[in-house]
């Protein structure tokens, strides 16, 4: 396995992290009853705690950037384009998503930015390097 598909099966694991993180405080914050029903209301994040509903757009951010660093994988895969740039990118990019959860639960201001920047720079260095 190319070392940017390891990451890419890392930063999976690290989304089902990501998750139970989110969603063990916020079925206790909530009960089962809210969090296993058919979820008509809305507003259910501003009924959790500060904190969880920091992890669960936390959650929501690895969602949205995990599609374009699947994407970069893909394209430096197929195109046979990996080398050890692509390798540290795509490094440099999960160091940053773990980093990223921390960052956002605990308001580390402007650290969670600068921190979300990185990951998406390595993201899109790796779709740069794999035109070129």
């Amino acid at each position: 396995m190319t070392p940017e598909l390891t990451v890419l099966a890392l930063a999976g694991l690290l989304q089902g992290v990501q998750f139970v993180l989110m969603s063990v405080p916020a079925n206790l914050e909530l009960g089962p009853r809210k969090t296993l029903g058919p979820r008509d209301e809305t507003g259910l994040e501003q009924q959790l705690s500060r904190r969880t509903a920091r992890l669960y757009r936390a959650l929501g951010n690895h969602f949205e950037a995990l599609v374009l660093f699947t994407l970069a994988v893909v394209v430096v895969t197929l195109a046979g384009e990996g080398s050890a740039f692509t390798a540290a990118c795509a490094w440099l990019y999960l160091a940053a998503r773990v980093l990223y959860v921390p960052a956002y639960a605990l308001g580390w201001v402007p650290w969670r930015s600068v921190i979300w920047s990185v990951g998406f720079s390595a993201t899109m260095l790796m779709i740069v390097a794999a035109l070129l």
